[in-house]
C-alpha cells in the first residue's frame, strides 16, 4: 500500500504546498484523501494517475478539504481519453451526501450524473467499510467540526490512519492503536496550538500514545515553516517522524504499488 502526500498545506495559499489530498493506493484502488484546491495539477505533476481514482474519502466540510471534488468529477467527464466507465465512489461523514447534492444545485446536474457510474455515502463511525475484497475503510469522530473524522485503511500489509484536522483526542489515540503509519495534522508550533489543530508535540504524543510505528506530519500553516516541527514531534514520540512535503511517498508492507 502507497501513501503519496499529494497536498500538504491548508487553506493559506502557499508556493511550496497545496491543500490537503493524500493518494493510497494498493492495486486496482486508488484513493484520495481529501481532495483541496491544486489536487488535480499536483498528481498530474507527480504522475499518478488521477484519470483512475477510485474513490475520494472527505474528512469534514471545510473547503479546503473538498474544493477541488467538483473540479475532479469534472476532468473525469471532459478529460478522460477513451471516456471513463469505471465508478468513481465519494465517501465521508453523515452529512457528505447532502453536501454533494447541495453543490450539485450550483454546479449542474453533470455532479450526480456525469456520464460514468457515480456513488455517494455517508460512512458510519467505527463500522468497517469494504473498499474491495482486500482493503477496508473505517471512521472515527475527531474534534474539529461537528462532522470530522479520521480515516483508517487497512490491507493485508498493514493499517494507515489519517487524522484529518483534528485537536488532541484520547479516542483517536485509542482507535489508531497499533496503526504502521500515523499521517497526523501539525498545523502550528508549539506555543501558538489552538483547541481543533495539533502541534508538533501534540502530534507526536498522539503517535506515542497509539503506539503508531511511524508518524508522517502534514497539514503545515505558514507560520510552522522555517522550524522543525519533525524533530520537536520526535522528543514526544520517540519513534520515526517525517515532515512530508508534496509528492513525498511511503510504503507500508513490502509488496510494491
Amino acid at each position: 500500500m502507497e501513501l503519496v502526500t499529494v497536498g500538504t498545506g491548508t487553506v493559506a495559499p502557499s508556493a511550496r504546498r497545496t491543500a490537503p489530498c493524500h493518494w493510497v493506493g494498493r492495486g486496482e484502488l486508488r484513493i484520495l484523501l481529501d481532495c483541496g484546491a491544486g489536487a488535480l495539477h499536483r498528481m498530474a505533476e507527480f504522475g499518478l494517475p488521477w484519470q483512475q481514482v477510485t474513490h475520494v474519502v472527505v474528512t469534514h466540510f471545510h473547503p479546503d478539504h473538498f474544493g477541488e471534488l467538483p473540479m475532479l468529477v469534472f476532468a473525469l467527464r471532459h478529460a478522460t481519453d477513451p471516456p471513463r466507465k469505471e465508478p468513481l465512489v465519494i465517501l465521508g461523514p453523515a452529512g457528505t451526501v447532502r453536501l454533494v447534492k447541495a453543490l450539485a444545485q450550483g454546479f449542474g446536474s453533470w455532479l450526480l450524473d456525469p456520464g460514468s457510474p457515480i456513488g455517494i455515502l455517508d460512512v458510519r463511525d467505527g463500522e468497517p467499510f469494504p473498499l474491495n475484497a482486500d482493503v477496508s475503510l473505517e471512521t472515527c469522530h475527531v474534534p474539529h467540526t461537528p462532522e470530522s473524522v479520521a480515516v483508517g485503511v487497512t490491507a493485508p500489509e498493514g493499517r494507515l490512519v489519517y487524522t484529518g484536522d483534528t485537536g488532541p483526542s484520547e479516542e483517536l489515540a485509542r482507535w489508531a492503536a497499533g496503526c504502521d503509519l500515523l499521517l497526523a495534522e501539525c498545523s502550528l508550533p508549539d506555543g501558538q496550538g489552538i483547541e481543533i489543530h495539533l502541534t508538533p508535540s501534540q502530534a507526536g504524543s498522539l503517535a506515542r500514545s497509539a503506539r503508531a510505528r511511524r508518524l508522517v506530519l502534514t497539514h503545515f500553516y505558514p507560520q510552522i515553516e522555517g522550524t522543525d516541527p519533525a524533530a520537536v514531534a520526535g522528543k514526544a514520540f520517540g519513534g520515526e517522524v517525517i515532515a512530508a512535503n508534496d509528492g513525498d511517498r511511503f510504503v507500508i508492507g513490502t509488496e510494491t504499488c
